[in-house]
């Protein structure tokens, strides 16, 4: 149900959205945005549906690291804590395992909602030559809609990845408003205006062929 929900509200508010080439234009960065623990059953603050986020971003991380291009990892930081610890420290604040960083992997530590607010995540982004983002993340409306506006105010062309995106139900003037209205709402006033938004189906199908490893 929150499934058809989802789909006809994003028809509605764009048309579907071309599959993305970003091999026309070379590779781009995957940016992970606060896919933690506590957003998971038995966290601190649930989600409706992060299993299935999760899996959609892990599958985007296996793409882009088969295809050697960049990942950045972005982990909202527990109070009092100096930098981000994907495995390490408070075991709510650690990245899900279907998301763990990789060594050499980029782990960026924030504590706003937008995360180039406070961090280096500008500074990282254009060391590794970034001009093309692609976002998956928690939650849709709050942290992944405040780093795509930034991103792309700051000139990067900007993708979101909306099933491996998630939020919760929220509330406001005594209207309850459920997970799947809050997640539509947040991409359909994304998309055309500060992101192209696409499936990860519609993203892993725009990518080129991974490079096969060299023998060793």
């Amino acid at each position: 149900m929150i499934a058809a929900l989802l789909t006809a509200a994003l028809c509605a508010a764009s048309p579907t959205p071309a599959p993305a080439s970003i091999p026309a234009g070379g590779p781009a960065t995957l940016l992970v945005i606060d896919v933690q623990n506590f957003y998971f059953p038995g966290g601190a603050l649930p989600l409706a549906a992060p299993e299935a986020a999760s899996r959609n971003a892990r599958a985007l991380l296996e793409a882009f690291r088969a295809r050697g291009w960049p990942v950045v990892h972005v982990l909202h930081l527990a109070k009092g804590q100096a930098a981000a610890s994907p495995a390490l420290g408070d075991p709510q604040f650690q990245a899900h395992p279907d998301v763990m960083p990789r060594p050499g992997e980029p782990v960026v530590g924030k504590r706003e909602a937008n995360a180039f607010v406070g961090t280096d995540l500008l500074a990282v982004l254009r060391s590794l030559g970034t001009t093309r983002l692609v976002v998956a993340g928690m939650q849709t409306q709050l942290c992944v809609e405040a780093a795509a506006r930034a991103a792309r105010d700051l000139g990067f062309e900007v993708t979101v990845v909306h099933d491996a995106c998630a939020t919760r139900p929220l509330a406001f003037g005594g209207v309850e408003v459920p997970a799947a209205q809050v997640h539509a709402a947040a991409l359909a006033a994304l998309s055309g205006s500060y992101a192209t938004v696409v499936s990860t189906a519609t993203m892993l199908a725009g990518l080129p062929p991974a490079t096969p490893a060299a023998p060793r």
